[in-house]
């Protein structure tokens, strides 16, 4: 039996991949092979009789752990570790070890057999391998643009990062486990999408697609999806890789850059229009200092007269697409007869009508109602009816017609430039304008048809725009609610104005709005003063004892506001105060009847509408 043992003891002391060594039940090493020597850096002379203990860190030893191992052994047979041991020089190295129980065969404990593999390379790779998993990993948890998550071979979600958190609004807790089915619409699930989807992945490898999907909080949003088939490294499949983004965005992003585009476009028309009665205004100013000839100074206030109307306008349509925008475009229902309506709009667009020899064909009833605003109704079909003038080619026709059915309609149509399908529906956006108007004088800030469609809605009607196709004309049909309300009557005015002087004082910071102001009410007879900030009204009134005062809000220091409430404060006289303001807004109103106006007025002011203020009491707030 010597033989085998023998030859036993030459096998195990040749390994040289493997530490196999002896200890004794106490745990001191009693045999050393040439596997230990070269992992543990000892000769056997130097080892054997010491404790196998000194092969473990400091850490180790403090918590007895080779204790641990040789108790654990005793007990169960065996004990399999891996963890740091150390060598002669110092250094560590990974290493698994196994520890067996030897007993002899009357079961009494002789000692140990050690095993110890040097594992330092594979826990190396096996680290570069968990790095690189936990990179991975970090890098699609910090991913919030896009929703990056796993499914299992069935469908249910099995990881999901902060940007499937941010984009589907579920957190990791509330969707680990469940199907992503619950991504789609009822109608997709019904139809079998989502495992068509995988099945498509599976066959093909993976699967790109776009459709519409569902938010924890039931809103809908438009993704584009990824599916990727996982497959191991034998072709069984594993699971699936989805990524979906969020297309709301691009389609905001896009939104956002044709809304940037119109409004640059808008910002250099509104340069246009505001240059254009300038330079008219100017050059009659110019004209009127160097001709002093009736006719001649007759023309010229006229023409200043025609360009700053103009410029009214422009500011008006600008307040009302700020009022658009802002959601505070308001009307003041009373019955309305369309009739007359047509009529003035169209005595409105006349002149420049003819100025291109256009034919306008009206075809309405004797007879036509509806309740609603009568100035903002005017505002919409002029702005219908000036389209259809600035896209008309001279020679052209335009056509009016109304009539009454289940709904109040009118329609303006023109034998003009037409619109492209595609546009149809755009045509009623915000500064939207047609490139073809922008080179005639007036040719607009392309808000009319806006403005049109939200007056139409506040009157709860419709607004449709047909055309068959480019240079083919257009046709604008409004559709307007039949309210069968008798008329209002309508107000009385003064046909003509009294002539009694009144005491005036104008304050405004403006010097030549303030001074051409005056310079207007003495012309009328009246008695006048003026200041330029508040502080030096407050004076003046107190010296002048004023009958009206036309006072300008927006001041520095002391506004008007102030200024009127200081006024009313005076009980002793009592003062017609009139807001002469370039804000016109509801809101604005009010402020200034909580401080106490009795008017407002919005500049520029009609000199009509001033006279009947100023002299027979009529009031507008």
């Amino acid at each position: 039996m010597s033989a085998p043992l023998n030859l036993y003891e030459l096998l195990v002391d040749t390994v040289r991949d493997y530490a196999v060594f002896v200890l004794d039940p106490t745990g001191v090493v009693q045999t050393w092979n040439a596997g230990a020597r070269i992992l543990k850096g000892y000769t056997s002379e130097e080892i054997i009789g010491q404790h196998f203990s000194r092969f473990y860190t400091e850490d180790a030893r403090a918590t007895r752990w080779p204790d641990h191992e040789i108790a654990v052994a005793t007990i169960e047979g065996r004990f399999e570790d891996e963890g740091w041991r150390l060598r002669k020089d110092g250094s560590r190295f990974w290493a698994n070890v196994v520890i067996t129980a030897m007993r002899d065969p009357f079961g009494k404990l002789v000692g140990f057999s050690k095993i110890t593999r040097d594992l330092t390379s594979r826990r190396a790779s096996e680290e570069l391998l968990r790095q690189s998993e936990e990179r991975f990993r970090l890098l699609i948890e910090g991913v919030i643009d896009y929703a990056v998550y796993m499914l299992d071979t069935d469908g249910r979600v099995t990881s999901w990062n902060t940007g499937a958190q941010k984009i589907k609004g579920y957190t990791r807790e509330e969707i680990l486990g469940k199907h992503f089915s619950q991504f789609y619409l009822p109608k997709e699930i019904a139809a079998g999408e989502p495992w068509s989807e995988l099945a498509a992945a599976r066959q093909h490898g993976h699967l790109e697609n776009e459709g519409w999907r569902v938010r924890k909080d039931g809103s809908q949003f438009y993704a584009r999806i990824v599916v990727t088939a996982l497959y191991d490294s034998e072709g069984r499949l594993h699971g699936y890789a989805k990524v979906t983004q969020d297309l709301s965005t691009r389609e905001r992003a896009q939104d956002l850059e044709r809304t940037s585009q119109n409004i640059t476009e808008f910002i250099a028309i509104l340069a246009h229009e505001l240059r254009n009665p300038l330079a008219p205004i100017r050059n009659a100013l110019s004209v009127m200092e160097r001709v002093d000839n009736p006719v001649t100074q007759s023309a010229m206030r006229q023409t200043i007269g025609r360009q700053t109307a103009h410029l009214s306008k422009i500011v008006d349509d600008m307040l009302d697409v700020s009022r658009v925008t802002r959601g505070t475009l308001a009307i003041e229902p009373q019955h309305v007869d369309l009739v007359d309506v047509v009529a003035r709009a169209i005595e409105m667009i006349r002149p420049e009508a003819d100025r291109f020899q256009q034919t306008l064909m009206v075809d309405v009833p004797i007879t036509l109602a509806t309740r609603g605003d009568p100035d903002r109704l005017l505002q919409l079909l002029s702005n219908l009816l000036t389209n259809a003038v600035r896209f008309t080619p001279s020679g052209g026709r335009i056509t009016v017609r109304g009539r009454e059915a289940k709904e109040v309609e009118i329609s303006v149509a023109d034998t003009g430039r037409g619109i492209a399908p595609d546009d149809l529906q755009g045509i009623f956006s915000m500064f939207v304008q047609g490139k073809e108007a922008v080179h005639r004088v007036g040719g607009g800030l392309g808000v009319g048809l806006a403005l049109a469609r939200r007056i139409t809605e506040l009157h709860a009607g419709t607004i449709e725009a047909r055309s068959a196709g480019p240079g083919r004309g257009s046709e604008f049909i409004v559709r307007l609610p039949i309210y069968n309300v008798p008329p209002a009557p309508a107000p009385t005015l003064p046909t003509e104005f009294s002539t009694i002087s009144k005491r005036v004082l104008v304050v405004d910071d403006n010097a030549d709005a303030a001074n051409t102001l005056q310079l207007l009410l003495q012309s009328l007879g009246h008695d006048t003063r003026v200041a330029y900030d508040g502080p030096s009204a407050l004076a003046i009134a107190d010296e002048f004892r004023p009958d009206v005062v036309l006072l300008d809000i927006g001041m520095p220091g002391m506004n008007g506001l102030e200024v009127a409430r200081h006024l009313r404060s005076r009980k002793e006289h009592r003062v017609k105060i009139v807001a002469i303001s370039g804000w016109g807004a509801q809101s604005d109103r009010k402020l200034s009847a909580d401080a106490g106006f009795d008017v407002h007025l919005v500049k520029p002011v009609d000199e009509s509408e001033l006279r009947r203020i100023l002299v027979n009491g009529i009031t507008k707030h």
